[in-house]
């Protein structure tokens, strides 16, 4: 079975399609940054408890004073930086540094004050505690 011949005119093609997109994305949303310059999105985790949401980022190697934990507007925001480390040459690479963010919109009602963080193991926890009338309780019924 003869596979199919790309031709160079089809390849040309591809390349001018290629160029032709890429300036009409620049036209629109500006220059294109670098990926180091892009911010990427750590794998995550959110689970829910009886009484509190929790979200769960993996962030191996982050330091704690390289993240930023915001809350504005009813949104989470978690920011910070994975820095390269210089332990010789460089042969092979498939973990990611530079800026990392997070974001999220909170459930109605959660108070700002009632959010944790706790970074171990590489991962970094947020906790944010569920509104008094988001937890489910249970009613004593008393006898008259």
């Amino acid at each position: 079975m003869a596979l199919p011949v790309v031709r160079a005119s089809v390849r040309r093609d591809f390349r001018d399609f290629d160029a032709q997109f890429e300036s009409l994305v620049q036209q629109v949303f500006g220059p294109a940054s670098s990926p180091a310059e892009r911010a990427w999105r750590p794998a995550t985790a959110v689970s829910e408890t009886e009484s509190a949401y929790v979200v769960e980022l993996e962030v191996p190697g982050v330091k704690r004073e390289d993240l930023t934990i915001e809350v504005e507007d009813g949104r989470l925001a978690v920011a910070g930086e994975l820095k390269e480390t210089e332990n010789g040459t460089l042969r092979s690479r498939t973990r990611r540094t530079g800026r990392f963010e997070y974001r999220t919109r909170l459930p109605r009602g959660v108070d700002a004050d009632g959010i944790g963080a706790e970074l171990a193991d590489g991962v970094l926890t947020v906790t944010i505690a569920k509104p008094e009338t988001a937890t489910p309780r249970r009613i004593e019924i008393t006898q008259a």
